[in-house]
């Protein structure tokens, strides 16, 4: 495994693999890595010749109030999972190497998809998102990028961003990783003492009830959510939003939807936990 810190020690480095005929395999991280990323790695070495991850903690994403200064930053640790995994390049980028002219003035949007959900109550996250995910795409020029279902609203919008600026690579979805008891993983997870973990698996509970309901013939979809943020509040939860959602546009389903997707985002304390779960009616 080859850690680079440079665009160009990286394209140079992969133009060598392209000359060779490798398909080329992306996952983006910033770090702080679990068996979450490490899954993602293992699903683009089943799409590609040579897997790149990058690990870039990405300040354009994070708001005003949100943790950035905070965020872990264990890359000896990633890079020993990273190189036991069989990632093949690491990109760990300084700051100045990414956004070289800051503050950037060029900002990747993709309004409609990103105002929901997630969007509505962290304004700007999505565009931090999506521009650091165009520039890494140029950056790499992978022929295929893997990203985690578990934030369902940023792996539809890469999608739709890809489509739209006729980038040419292969977004790959992967499945939730989750703890024994139903926790997704999540880097935030390891703000939870394990009492909190043990706890914050009501949120994947909360999801599968609320699957059960719709799959009982329940269609007030409205009225499932309220109940839901109900039932996480009396959990000491505070919820931030319970949304069943359309999975091709992220709007409010409603009772003729077939393909839908239930969000939650839900603080527990300080710590913000997302998950979601799909289903076809």
């Amino acid at each position: 495994m080859i850690v680079v810190n440079s665009v160009q020690t990286l394209r140079r480095l992969i133009q060598t693999h392209r000359d060779m005929g490798h398909r080329i395999g992306f996952v983006p991280t910033m770090g702080n890595l679990h068996a979450g990323h490490l899954s993602l790695v293992e699903t683009a070495k089943k799409h590609a010749d040579i897997v790149v991850v990058s690990i870039f903690v990405n300040p354009t994403q994070f708001g005003p109030n949100e943790d950035f200064d905070a965020y872990p930053r264990t890359f000896e640790q990633d890079q020993a999972l990273l190189e036991q995994e069989g990632a093949d390049i690491v990109f760990a980028p300084e700051v100045a190497e990414v956004y070289p002219n800051w503050p950037n003035l060029t900002k990747v949007q993709v309004a409609e998809l990103g105002n929901n959900h997630c969007g509505a109550s962290r304004p700007g996250h999505f565009d931090g998102v999506t521009t650091v995910v165009s520039k890494l795409f140029n950056m790499v020029r992978p022929d295929c990028a893997v990203f985690g279902q578990k934030d369902f609203q940023q792996l539809a919008i890469i999608k739709r961003m890809t489509s739209d600026l006729n980038f040419d690579i292969e977004i790959i979805g992967a499945p939730i990783v989750r703890e024994v008891n139903g926790l997704a993983m999540s880097s935030r997870n390891g703000y939870l003492s394990n009492e909190q973990k043990e706890h914050a698996s009501f949120i994947y509970q909360t999801l599968n009830w609320l699957k059960q309901q719709i799959d009982n013939g329940e269609r007030d979809y409205r009225a499932l959510e309220n109940a839901a943020a109900q039932r996480l509040a009396e959990q000491d939860f505070k919820p931030d939003y319970v949304n069943i959602a359309r999975q091709d546009n992220l709007e409010l389903a409603e009772n003729e939807d077939r393909e839908l997707v239930i969000l939650i985002a839900a603080f527990m304390g300080k710590v913000r936990l997302i998950d979601n779960v799909t289903l076809s009616l």
